[in-house]
């Protein structure tokens, strides 16, 4: 720091936020730099360095100083903007006015971790900018000074913001009391001269001395750095900068094949596999964030966001860069899911890009993800990665020894079984059983048979006064409780509801949509047709943008009703992923899915980034809130963009992405599961006619067991299978002559206190259907 600095008033500043997740657009270089750049309301509104995981900046604005008047453009929101094409994501903003017409074009020096920004102004004003560090990923305890050029620091992150034109007025202070804006409000120009602040709460601020020029905003570990990189930025010259980021560029975007039905969907498209492309981590090659976004970041400081990675969005998104013909990039997410697994096998819910876990919960379909990723790279062709048959074993072993039930679903809210999770581990025992030895690939293949077969008994139910109130037999539910919670009789918690409760047979979801997506239920099968009935008139609601489904009925993850932002409980929302889901029902039954693919597009912000979740009610405006466009979660959400660019190409090849042709040829030859297995989370209480039986635990046991009311009482001691759990089998012949199996277990330390009974059938065609109680 400079000598005898002049001290901001102010400390510590307003409490920090991060910025609105309603972005128009994000970009990054393909070279070695490390920076990645969020635009939203027409300026910079998070700056990420040196991962997709840190954000170091909240916002970078810009504002016009005249005679007598000063505009925040922000808050005006007059602007367009432009790309070269949609693959080459070097954006100019135009913002225009009666008496003014400013041009930003932003570009990641692909070479340094630089952000550079060419403006443009004519008309009587002088242009103003005013940044607000978060480095370290909050905006608490930074500090700020100016130094020639402008300055922040916290810890080993330092900002440097500097142009090739002077700064007038340089300054920094705290916010909401001492920075820029504050000034602005109260002198309608720069006048602070403040050169040093902090910690706390910090901005920088400058006029720029001349109406065309280059502003640079340099990350490094140390001011020195960070000045060097600005400098030699702009020495060697934005044309050069950005020559090479349009090369780069353009030659990613001539690997893309892509359908285009209509010029705007073909448009949206290359822009999808483009947004895709740059949530990948250059420090950390194959990581993808779900979102360079904080969901509704204007009203938390809350570090992670959506800037982590997801084991479930990163294989969907992979997926779809294999559907636009960039299998390298998918490769390189495998190759993640091989450095970043855990000893046991699962992998963590989520993660900073360098693998470190941030959020710890068990969702079984994460791990099942990587083995059908794995998979679908070997049918596409792709050479196999060294590593990928221990990846997968320790995956499918996990898998078998955890199942059908997971700790979370997909929603990362409930334990139990579901049909999505369910779906995605039967189709990945399937696909992974050829990586497997004889006696893995054998119990691979009977426990996928089984899970596929007791599907139904789990997740569907008939009878209920749903089923008759919409004139059908029986539906999917989106969730069935844990055995010890009920199962399908018991009830889920609604998150994000203060505790609610509801039936399982009451909530209904698109998680279903899995089980024809991966080829384990038909299209046409009348349980798949009756829940889509079911489906469409509880979670379909009608915006300007389309008909948009919700996630579940009862949904709590949303903007409260009068719009404020969801803070831990609030009303789910309409998301445009799920009308790909339902989308892709469509197309598996012989409908054209464009209109689905319409109302997608339809919902994307004025750049073609898709959100997590759009506005379904009566607008808000104070609050920018307008149905059917985005809200205030995430954007982009790479799942959103996933999901469209993989429901346009299926809609031109007639089959889903992930339908991979080995789980589609196994059930096809599928004769019905040989055994069935009981767990304590998955009892059997009736078997089955020509199924063995199993009894299963992670712990060593001796099964103490008697025939039809505890006749012929003996033991068995149970042995190791092959991916860890211990078992007791009885043959389809030893059950013939009996019509109950009494059994309890005596485990090492203590016997387990309970007597269990199966009920053995030996008829075929009988089958338990779960009813309403």
């Amino acid at each position: 720091m400079p000598g005898s600095p002049s001290a901001a008033p102010g400390a510590p500043g307003s409490p920090p936020t991060w910025a609105s997740s309603d972005k128009d657009f994000v970009t990054t270089s393909l070279g070695p730099a490390r920076l990645w750049a969020t635009v939203g309301h027409g300026v910079i509104n998070e700056v990420y360095w040196p991962s997709t995981g840190e954000p170091q900046l909240r916002d970078l604005t810009f504002y016009l100083v005249g005679e007598g008047r000063w505009i925040d453009l922000k808050r005006v929101r007059q602007y367009d903007l432009q790309v070269p094409a949609p693959h080459e994501p070097l954006l100019t903003v135009t913002h225009t006015g009666a008496d003014y017409h400013l041009t930003l074009e932003v570009l990641p020096d692909p070479r340094r971790d630089v952000l550079l920004i060419r403006f443009t102004l004519s008309g009587p004003y002088r242009l103003v900018t005013i940044a607000a560090p978060h480095l370290s990923g909050t905006g608490h305890d930074n500090y700020a000074w100016v130094d020639g050029e402008l300055f922040a620091q916290r810890h080993r992150h330092v900002l440097c913001l500097g142009a090739d034109v002077a700064l007038l007025t340089p300054g920094v202070g705290y916010v909401g009391q001492s920075d820029g804006w504050q000034d602005l409000v109260a002198h309608g120009a720069l006048t602070y001269a403040y050169t040093a602040a902090g910690p706390g709460s910090v901005a920088l601020s400058a006029e720029l001395a001349a109406p065309h020029g280059v502003i640079a905003l340099g990350f490094a570990e140390s001011a020195v750095g960070a000045r060097g990189l600005v400098r030699a930025s702009l020495a060697e010259g934005y044309d050069a900068a950005r020559a090479t980021f349009a090369r780069d560029w353009e030659r990613w975007g001539a690997g893309l094949d892509l359908p285009a039905p209509t010029q705007a969907l073909g448009a949206l498209a290359r822009l999808s596999a483009t947004v895709l492309r740059i949530h990948e981590d250059r420090t950390y090659p194959g990581a993808l964030v779900a979102s360079l976004s904080t969901p509704w970041g204007n009203s938390t400081d809350t570090l992670g966001g959506y800037h982590l990675v997801w084991p479930r969005d990163a294989t969907l998104s992979a997926f779809a860069l294999i559907a636009a013909h960039q299998l390298d990039d998918a490769r390189r997410i495998l190759a993640r899911f091989l450095a970043t697994q855990e000893p046991d096998g699962h992998w963590a819910q989520n993660t900073y890009p360098s693998g470190a876990a941030f959020w710890t919960g068990l969702q079984l379909d994460e791990t099942a993800f990587p083995v059908l990723l794995a998979a679908k790279l070997r049918e596409a062709g792709a050479p196999e990665l060294g590593g990928t048959r221990s990846m997968v074993r320790r995956a499918l072993a996990f898998v078998a020894r955890s199942g059908p039930t997971s700790d979370q679903d997909r929603w990362e809210e409930n334990p139990g079984v579901n049909p999505f999770t369910l779906a995605v581990c039967v189709a990945a025992l399937i696909a992974g059983a050829d990586w497997l030895d004889d006696q893995e690939r054998a119990y691979a293949l009977s426990l996928a048979d089984e899970w596929n077969e007791r599907l139904e008994q789990w997740c569907y139910v008939t009878g209920t006064p749903l089923a008759l109130e919409q004139g059908v037999t029986g539906y999917y539910v989106r969730l069935a409780p844990p055995e010890l919670d009920g199962g399908l009789t018991g009830q889920v918690q609604l998150r994000n509801r203060q505790g609610e409760r509801v039936a399982a047979s009451a909530l209904v979801s698109l998680d279903f949509s899995y089980l024809t997506r991966l080829g384990l239920r038909g299209a046409g099968d009348t349980r798949v047709q009756d829940t889509i009935r079911v489906v469409d008139a509880l979670l379909r609601v009608s915006t300007p943008s389309g008909e948009l489904y919700h996630r579940y009925n009862g949904d709590g993850y949303g903007e409260h009703e009068d719009g404020s932002p969801f803070d831990g409980s609030g009303v789910g929302r309409a998301w445009p992923l799920l009308v790909g889901e339902r989308g892709h029902l469509a197309l598996q039954a012989g409908e054209d899915p464009l209109p689905y693919l319409e109302t997608m597009r339809r919902c994307a912000s004025s750049g073609g980034l898709l959100p997590e979740q759009v506005w379904d009610a009566a607008a808000v405006a104070e609050r920018g809130l307008e149905p059917g466009r985005p809200s205030g979660s995430a954007m982009p959400l790479l799942w959103a963009h996933a999901e469209f660019l993989k429901l346009l190409v299926a809609r031109h090849s007639g089959r889903p992405a992930e339908l991979l042709r080995v789980v589609e040829a196994h059930v096809a030859a599928a004769q019905g599961a040989a055994e069935w297995r009981w767990r304590n989370e998955t009892p059997v209480s009736q078997l089955l006619a020509g199924r063995a039986l199993l009894i299963e635990s992670p712990r060593p046991f001796t099964l103490h067991f008697g025939w039809d009311g505890w006749q012929d009482v003996q033991e068995r001691p149970a042995t190791l299978t092959p991916f860890g759990l211990w078992s007791v089998c009885f043959e389809v012949a030893e059950l013939r002559p009996h019509g109950t199996l009494n059994f309890t277990r005596r485990f090492p330390e203590t016997w387990e206190g309970r007597d269990h009974d199966v009920a053995l059938h030996h008829r075929a065609g009988q089958h338990l259907q779960h009813q309403e109680p």
